[in-house]
């Protein structure tokens, strides 16, 4: 994982999308701003002093409650929230590696030495079609598809919590 970049506004690294009753909704951890133009990525700070993550949980509660996984899931998600890591890169690491380990897939991460070059430049305001391109852009259960037919781009948080341990069939 590339430790050595720099923190991109707007980007990936602090947001993802979840499909509420209302939508694609864009949750987003704030970030203290260090004035820095080329800040690394292991320095921004989370910000707690406003209650995002109270708000967050409300959010994801709202839009996943009835999903079939949730209750499951739910709660090793907020200790995760709950645990306030300092940075971004630790709150981005303690995420990717829980999503990792229940859709069981194995991998050892490990942050780069020095920088490696650009990393994948995924950002939500320029089109995405990477899954799609892959083969892996299938559509799957979602509780609001009903309402909205399949929604693809968001949260493997969405995933997750609708196709529980089934969910790496859909990524195979």
């Amino acid at each position: 994982m590339e430790a050595f970049e720099h923190y991109q506004k707007q980007s990936w690294r602090n947001r993802c999308r979840i499909l509420s009753a209302n939508g694609p909704l864009d949750l987003s951890f704030p970030v203290v701003h260090s004035g820095l133009r080329e800040q690394p990525i292991t320095e921004v700070l989370v910000d707690y002093s406003t209650p995002w993550v109270p708000k967050t949980e409300k959010a994801i509660e709202s839009a996943y409650s009835s999903s079939p996984f949730f209750d499951y899931y739910r709660d090793p998600i907020w200790e995760i929230l709950g645990s306030e890591p300092a940075t971004l890169w630790d709150l981005n690491m303690r995420i990717i590696t829980f999503f990792c380990s229940r859709l069981g897939i194995q991998v050892q991460i490990r942050p780069t030495l020095e920088f490696c070059g650009d990393a994948l430049d995924i950002h939500p305001k320029r089109p995405n079609s990477i899954l799609q391109d892959l083969g892996l852009g299938r559509p799957y259960y979602q509780v609001f598809g009903p309402r909205f037919g399949f929604t693809p781009g968001l949260s493997i948080m969405d995933l997750l919590f609708n196709e529980g341990p089934e969910s790496i069939a859909l990524l195979r």
